[in-house]
């Protein structure tokens, strides 16, 4: 019974060596991403995860439109959207 234990300690140890160094913060990080995704309000800045920074015009279920520049605004999907912008990179 002890033999059989010690035989798969190492891949037991090598899993939770994983699970805590890999997969637990890749979810609280993706768990950050839904929250903020979900907390996106109309006027915020953003930058697009292809580094174009705008501002929030309107809100709809999985998209948004997002200004640009003066009278340049684009519609993309919610998730396309990468980070909030700090006062700090204004």
């Amino acid at each position: 019974m002890n033999e059989g234990l010690l035989t798969f300690l190492p891949i037991i140890l090598l899993f939770a060596i994983f699970y805590f160094l890999l997969i637990r913060p890749q979810q609280q990080q993706q768990k950050k991403r839904k929250e903020m995704l979900s907390n996106l309000q109309k006027g915020d800045r953003v930058v697009t995860i292809g580094g174009i920074f705008g501002i929030i015009k309107e809100i709809r279920d999985d998209t948004l439109v997002l200004r640009i520049a003066d009278n340049v605004n684009v519609k993309m999907a919610r998730t396309g959207i990468d980070r909030k912008v700090i006062e700090e990179e204004k």
